[in-house]
């Protein structure tokens, strides 16, 4: 690879890294990547053959294992389709103000369909309240519910948890025989392995229903993460 272009390339990954890190919010594994990818292309321009080679050996290594957390997160992201839950856990995100993020409106959206198609499965809309968050996520989701004509009769809060296994936990706590009935979890589909990991680690098996992140770069980013995600959890063995 010519010296010039090669820096050239590398500038240009260095600075859309720059751009997704510090000029976006939720980008930051994109970020990353792009950064590797410009600090990658400028190995390859001044190393000695033999060293590219190595190079070459340890990032197909590396990808080959990013892959035993990558594809498990990619086979869960299109659900369970056909399930019947009885009672259907929306996973929080986060709150701007009072006001459903993004990636909440897109977990609302998917659970509003599904609940419309199952007119007697019950929400329990999970999420507690972060810093710059005016109310929890979990009373973000019921008022966004309400607004669109499910009435609080149907939804169940749980308003304490501060992360995507304490969701499950304290959730699946308010719910009459949990491990009788059936339960499905809705969150975005990238996060849906994490959920169904982590509610197999506590013993319960729940069906999940995918919410279609809309902004396409983001998505990436987030299977990304999700990605090392699982693999620190196969690794580890832990949660």
């Amino acid at each position: 690879m010519k010296k010039l272009p090669a820096l050239l390339a590398a500038g240009v990954c260095f600075a859309a890294a720059a751009f997704l890190r510090f000029a976006l919010i939720g980008y930051g594994t994109v970020a990353l990547v792009s950064a590797g990818i410009g600090a990658c292309v400028l190995l390859y321009a001044f190393l000695p053959k033999k060293f590219r080679i190595m190079l070459t050996i340890l990032l197909a290594l590396g990808l080959l294992l990013f892959a035993v957390g990558e594809v498990p997160v990619i086979r869960a992201a299109g659900g369970t389709p056909g399930y019947d839950a009885q009672y259907l856990i929306i996973l929080g995100a986060g709150v701007n103000g009072a006001a459903p993020s993004l990636s909440m409106l897109n977990r609302l959206a998917a659970a509003k369909a599904y609940l419309d198609a199952h007119p007697g499965c019950v929400a329990v809309v999970s999420g507690g309240q972060g810093g710059g968050e005016q109310i929890s996520e979990a009373e973000a989701m019921r008022r966004w519910l309400s607004a669109q004509g499910i009435p609080d009769s149907r939804i169940l809060m749980e308003d304490r948890s501060t992360s995507t296994l304490e969701n499950l936990e304290f959730s699946l706590a308010l719910i009459p025989d949990a491990r009788s009935v059936r339960v499905a979890v809705c969150s975005s589909e990238y996060h849906l392995y994490r959920a169904q990991y982590f509610a197999s680690s506590m013993g319960y098996a729940v069906g999940a229903i995918p919410a279609r992140t809309s902004l396409p770069v983001l998505r990436v980013n987030y299977f990304i993460r999700e990605g090392f995600g699982a693999l620190y959890y196969h690794i580890l063995g832990r949660i």
